[in-house]
């Protein structure tokens, strides 16, 4: 057998004191081969990506400390290197995908000139030699225009196409050793498949070695040769990507695969199907740009296009489609958060649209929104209690029995009410989404509006918050908006689903025929695109308890 390419051995990384374990990773060790991918799956907070940062000596030196170990890079111990021999290797021996590109690009610089840095850093070529380069690489990864590409900044791009320039440049050196940081988490699934089928073809090309770091079991089943589990810091199980996926030994790793959602509709539930609680009917919404002076040409985006919907009592419909479809813009629509064009929302046969801002304020209480990102929508100088009773008090509810009203929603979202004198950052990712969906509650809405609730959350976690928002549905006998563009959740969640492309509604219909017989090439389109769509789950015995253990 060859050497391996990267081989990690008892690596141990220290986490500052009083945190909530010793280690960030105890004792793990990997290896990586040649023209290999290996992924390394585990929750947030296992440890993955400070393995993975550990490799090019990319950790926060006054809170994360490797005290044991070795990270041997072609029998050369990286652990040992000096900064300049790690300058040397970074990006030109081993390079990195980090999961946000809009975070790790720099936005004053050019596309074009954050290419060039690294491949100027690294290699004595003519300015001109370099911008070839980069050209033709902007090409292997399939980015459309190339010279436009070069010359445009990290915002004026979309998120596949930042995604695609940030593996460009880690290629631009032809490393030996890719590390890819949860590269496809934020991403649609059509985008995500074509950079899965990306990766995968310059493995082919370059014979790299690909770490992968994801939590994505479908990513795994799609492009993985072997497969390592981490939870919190360890190493619990490794093995061939078939024998990991179709037969888990450990609880935590039985417990991960139990979590994933099958593909699969449950049977349809039971609901009014002949009450229609809100009617959307002819909704148009158009963004416009430019134009006016100096001749310019006005751009219009049509975000919405004679949307028409109709959502019954104790109903969830799903709303799914790719970044840039409407999704979010029609319901931020339906909420009047943003306010339509033309058409009408009609909730209980009344046209919300026709009614001025005061006159709307009693029925905003009937519709509430969990958004995508807790941490963001909820104050950070408030704590948790004040957050959610601040609706009730808004529209005259006193406050000792607003108060009251939040802890008792706490206990309904699965939160301890002692814990409502604690602030947002003091709580998990989870545990915030929690909050955000008793503070929807707090006002007893007919209608929930969920925007993307699940999508940046660990499976396990994903699974928790889904079953939460099931139990809640079924108590309260409330309707629900469910955006998501994860087709995996939306088979799970909805009874029925609208398929939006560039601001139409292209097909409707009850999810299990859509799911067994799309009818529309965009809807046949993304359900292809599902990664690990032909891997089929295996039946685990994984409990409640095992799903726990040691977490």
């Amino acid at each position: 057998m060859p050497a391996p390419l990267l081989e990690i051995s008892g690596l141990t990384v220290d986490l500052p004191p009083g945190a909530d374990r010793p280690h960030a990773v105890e004792e793990v060790g990997l290896a990586l081969a040649e023209n290999e991918i290996l992924c390394v799956v585990g929750e947030s907070g296992s440890g993955k990506s400070v393995m993975a940062r550990s490799i090019l000596g990319l950790l926060p030196p006054r809170r994360l400390r490797v005290s044991a170990g070795r990270i041997l890079f072609k029998g050369e111990n990286l652990l040992a290197a000096s900064a300049a021999r790690l300058r040397q290797i970074r990006g030109g021996e081993i390079a990195m995908i980090f999961q946000e590109p809009m975070a790790a690009l720099n936005p004053l610089m050019t596309i074009g000139r954050q290419i060039d840095e690294v491949v100027a850093t690294h290699l004595n070529l003519p300015r001109a030699e370099r911008r070839q380069r980069a050209l033709e690489l902007l090409r292997a990864v399939h980015l459309p225009d190339p010279e436009r590409i070069i010359e445009a900044y990290p915002h004026q791009l979309s998120g596949g196409q930042r995604q695609r320039a940030m593996i460009a440049m880690a290629l631009i050196l032809e490393p030996a050793i890719i590390i890819a940081d949860e590269p496809t988490t934020a991403l649609d699934v059509t985008t995500q498949a074509q950079i899965l089928a990306l990766i995968r073809e310059l493995r082919q090309r370059h014979r790299a070695g690909i770490l992968f770091i994801t939590h994505d079991f479908g990513v795994v089943a799609e492009i993985a040769d072997r497969v390592a589990v981490m939870q919190r810091g360890r190493l619990v199980e490794w093995g061939t990507a078939a024998q990991v996926l179709n037969a888990p030994r450990h609880p935590y790793t039985r417990a991960l695969i139990a979590a994933v959602p099958n593909l699969d509709p449950p049977p349809p539930r039971p609901y009014d199907r002949d009450s229609v609680l809100l009617q959307i009917e002819g909704l148009d919404k158009a963004y416009r740009s430019g134009g006016g002076l100096l001749g310019r040409r006005q751009r219009v985006v049509h975000a919405a296009r004679d949307a028409r919907l109709a959502l019954r009592r104790g109903e969830t419909l799903g709303l799914v489609g790719e970044s840039g479809s409407g999704k979010s813009t029609l319901a931020r629509c339906i909420l009047r958060l943003v306010e339509a064009d033309r058409g009408a929302i009609r909730l209980d046969g009344v046209d919300l649209r026709r009614l001025s801002r005061r006159a709307m304020r009693p029925w905003r209480k009937r519709l509430q929104m969990i958004f995508q990102d807790p941490f963001a929508s909820l104050n950070p100088r408030a704590r948790i209690a004040e957050t959610i009773a601040a609706g009730p008090m808004l529209h005259g509810v006193p406050r000792a029995e607003a108060f009251a009203r939040a802890r008792e929603l706490l206990g309904l979202v699965g939160l301890d009410p002692r814990a409502a004198d604690r602030f947002p950052h003091e709580f998990s990712g989870g545990q915030r989404q929690r909050i955000g969906i008793a503070r929807a509650l707090a006002l007893r809405p007919d209608i929930l509006v969920a925007d993307e609730p699940v999508s940046a959350l660990d499976v396990s976690v994903q699974g928790q918050i889904l079953e939460l928002l099931a139990q809640i549905r079924e108590r309260l006998q409330l309707s629900m908006l469910f955006i998501t563009h994860d087709l995996r959740v939306a088979a799970q969640v909805c009874d029925s689903i609208a398929v939006m492309r560039r601001g139409e509604i292209v097909e409707y219909g009850p999810t299990a025929e859509i799911f067994a017989a799309p009818r529309h090439p965009y809807t046949r389109e993304l359900l292809a695109a599902i990664p690990g769509k032909a891997w089929t789950k295996p039946k685990t015995d994984a409990v409640a308890e095992e799903a726990g253990s040691g977490r």
